[in-house]
C-alpha cells in the first residue's frame, strides 16, 4: 500500500470514529457544563471555575463516557442504521467492530481511573452512568416509551455530575432541566418517527412502530405544548 493510501486509509478511520463519537455533541455539552458552573451554580470568578482541576475531571469524565455510550449505541444499532442511514451506516463501519469495542473498554477504564482522582462519590456515579448507558443500548431503547425515557434522562445526566459537585440544587436549575428533559424526548419520538423502517424492521417497539405515525405526532405536539408552558413560566 502507496503512503498516499495510507494517509487515505488513517484518515477514513478518523472520520469513522469521529462519526461514531459524535465529536460536535460531545463539545457542546462540555461548553454547557461549563456554562452552567459559571454562570448559575458557582460562586467563583469565571477563571477559577475554568481552572478548576476537579471540573476538569468530572467534565472529562462526563465526555469519555458520553464517547463511549455512542460507541456501543452503535455496536448494537448497525443492522437498523444500515436501513435508516445507510451513508452514515458506511462511514461508521471503517473501523472494524473489535476496534471499536477496544475503544469502548479503554474509554471506560480512563473515566474510572480519572473518577477515582476526584472521590468515591464520582466513582459510583460513572460506574452507574457506563452501565446504563450500556444497558439502554442493549435493552432499554428497544422497550416502548423506556427508550425514550431513558435517552432523554442519560444525556441530561452529566448536568446532574455538576449539581452534586457543587451541591446546589435549585428549584430553577430542576425547572431548566425538566425543560431540556422534555425537549431531548421530542427530539427522540420525532428521530424515531424518521427511523420507522429501520426500527420496525429489526423489532425496535417505539411509539411510531406500535401505536403509528398519526398517534405519534399527537404525543409530539403534546410535548410541543409543555414545552411552551414552561418556556412562559421560566422566561
Amino acid at each position: 500500500m502507496s503512503s498516499i493510501n495510507k494517509q487515505k486509509s488513517i484518515l477514513f478511520k478518523f472520520l469513522s470514529i469521529f462519526s461514531v463519537v459524535r465529536i460536535y455533541n460531545i463539545l457542546i455539552i462540555v461548553l454547557a457544563q461549563y456554562l452552567t458552573s459559571i454562570f448559575i451554580l458557582s460562586d467563583k470568578k469565571p477563571f477559577d471555575v475554568v481552572f478548576d482541576f476537579n471540573l476538569f475531571l468530572l467534565i472529562l469524565c462526563s465526555s469519555l463516557s458520553i464517547a463511549s455510550g455512542y460507541i456501543i449505541n452503535n455496536f448494537y444499532d448497525q443492522k437498523k442504521d444500515v436501513i435508516n442511514k445507510p451513508i452514515k451506516s458506511k462511514l461508521d463501519d471503517v473501523v472494524k467492530n473489535s476496534t471499536k469495542l477496544y475503544f469502548y473498554f479503554i474509554l471506560n477504564f480512563v473515566v474510572i481511573f480519572f473518577a477515582s482522582i476526584i472521590s468515591l462519590r464520582a466513582i459510583i456515579f460513572f460506574s452507574l452512568y457506563i452501565f446504563f448507558l450500556w444497558f439502554y443500548s442493549h435493552k432499554l431503547k428497544r422497550l416502548l416509551f423506556l427508550g425514550n425515557l431513558f435517552y432523554s434522562l442519560l444525556t441530561i445526566t452529566p448536568f446532574f455530575a455538576i449539581l452534586l459537585y457543587y451541591k446546589n440544587i435549585d428549584l430553577i436549575i430542576v425547572a431548566y432541566a425538566l425543560f431540556l428533559f422534555f425537549i431531548l424526548l421530542l427530539k427522540d419520538i420525532t428521530k424515531d418517527l424518521k427511523n420507522l423502517v429501520g426500527d420496525f424492521t429489526e423489532n425496535y417497539q417505539t411509539i411510531p412502530v406500535v401505536f403509528g405515525e398519526d398517534f405519534s405526532r399527537i404525543i409530539i405536539s403534546l410535548i410541543t405544548f409543555i414545552n411552551v408552558i414552561l418556556i412562559i413560566n421560566l422566561f
